[in-house]
């Protein structure tokens, strides 16, 4: 059940004593591979289980918008282990040097950690690697349903080469989780986290509000998972590409955050009595799509970039550099929604104000942010900045992909040649009149009075 979540990324003597889970990208006690994998660990080791989340003092531009999500959510894993016996330590600063140290200072046995495939992830488990000098070193992919290594040991080209891959282990891997159970008492002990001193000492961008609306925490993920099965699945199919319809599951964040498992979505969506349809659309996007992702920001270091594009793109984009523009903007302009197109602006504005954008609007507005740039480079830049600026599930290789497919082919095919784009996918305010009711949206969102 675990060993083929489970990759050892240092192996290391077998003794006694605590075994730690550095909880990273799935901030959860419920659903969640990599607490599971380390309480089995520490059960058969007859030793006491300890949970801890490294506090950077700054990650990607993530402002108070992300951390006072996160760390909402964070206090409810705390209170949710300690009814486990579980002790939960949040670190500050360097996770290359903090977990190390806990590990030192508890006698740790083994390390557990969950599975991120962003740069800056992996680059903090190999400096961990190399300081955990006896202690065993395992990642698991609490993430996707179908973990990442088992899916493909390769870059994939798109959602068709992929897909076959996922479905044929779909069997082995979407089953009901375990239920975290009870750890026997110790003197291994935490102190009691203050929330409200860790909030207020973070030395991050507060000018992005907090998003009031949307409560975080593994509660309020299950709470939300309920309603949008019950009320709003059925819908999916119309609303997938009309963002004037509440159709959309509103996850995203969660998922994120790690505050809620995808397989628990995916064994509700199933369970659901929804129209078949519905349920395939949606389980597209959440199983295929989502690890599509995973897997390009695992096997492409180049995931955020001009370099990451395939070679059919780079080539088209580079014969139409020079192609003249009709309007350039510069990020000042893009961020303060001051275009002179009303419905990217109005894309903007609900995305800087509700901390979300409906998916068929992402497209549109990162496309017309590489049509109003010097270059793809430049555009690429832009949309990536302000998307993890004022999305909640910003920084993720949903987003990555996301910016990519959009200004640079990723995982799409050529099409009709045209300026600027090149061979790239163009979409344009036309197309989008003639699937939703354009006026209705840009007024939804305030732009005009």
């Amino acid at each position: 059940m675990y060993e083929n979540r489970t990759i050892q990324l240092k192996a290391g003597t077998e003794k006694k004593g605590p075994v730690l889970y550095w909880m990273s990208r799935d901030q959860r006690v419920r659903d969640n591979w990599a607490l599971l994998f380390a309480q089995k660990l520490s059960l058969d080791k007859k030793s006491p289980l300890s949970v801890a989340f490294n506090l950077a003092p700054s990650f990607l531009g993530a402002t108070i918008r992300h951390y006072g999500f996160m760390l909402k959510g964070l206090g409810e894993v705390e209170y949710t282990l300690a009814g486990l016996n579980v002790p939960f330590f949040i670190l500050l600063g360097e996770p290359s040097k903090t977990i190390p140290a806990l590990a030192r200072e508890i006698g740790a046995s083994a390390v557990v950690t969950d599975f991120n495939p962003l740069r800056l992830k992996k680059e903090w488990k190999r400096k961990i690697s190399s300081s955990l000098t006896v202690v065993p070193f395992y990642e698991v992919d609490a993430h996707n349903i179908v973990p990442y290594f088992r899916t493909s040991k390769k870059l994939e080209f798109a959602a068709r080469t992929i897909r076959p891959k996922i479905t044929r282990l779909l069997p082995e891997f979407l089953h009901e989780f375990p239920i975290p159970v009870k750890m026997p008492k110790s003197g291994f002990k935490a102190s009691p986290i203050d929330w409200t001193k860790i909030m207020l000492s973070l030395e991050v961008d507060r000018k992005v509000a907090e998003i009031s609306d949307i409560k975080p925490g593994e509660q309020a993920a299950a709470a939300a998972l309920g309603k949008f099965v019950s009320q709003k699945l059925a819908l999916y199919p119309e609303a997938r590409n009309d963002p004037t319809i509440d159709g959309q599951s509103g996850l995203s964040p969660y998922i994120h955050f790690g505050q809620l498992s995808a397989q628990r979505v995916a064994l509700a969506v199933r369970k659901s009595r929804a129209p078949k349809e519905s349920k395939s659309a949606f389980l597209e996007e959440l199983i295929v799509r989502r690890e599509l992702s995973d897997n390009f920001c695992a096997y492409n270091e180049s995931y955020d970039s001009f370099e990451g594009f395939p070679a059919w793109s780079k080539k088209t984009l580079d014969q139409h550099r020079r192609d003249p523009r009709e309007y350039v903007y510069n990020l000042k302009t893009f961020e303060s929604a001051t275009t002179h197109d009303e419905l990217w602006n109005a894309a903007q504005i609900e995305m800087a104000r509700t901390g979300k954008m409906h998916g068929f609007m992402r497209m549109y507005w990162a496309k017309k942010i590489l049509e109003w740039s010097e270059s793809p480079e430049q555009a690429l830049e832009t949309a990536i900045f302000l998307n993890d600026r004022y999305e909640l599930d910003g920084r993720d290789p949903n987003g990555y992909v996301g910016c990519t497919w959009s200004i640079g082919g990723v995982h799409d095919r050529p099409w009709f040649e045209r300026a600027v784009y090149g061979k790239v996918r163009y979409m344009s305010a036309d197309g989008a009149a003639r699937k939703f009711k354009v006026e209705s949206y840009i007024n939804a969102n305030g732009v005009r009075s």
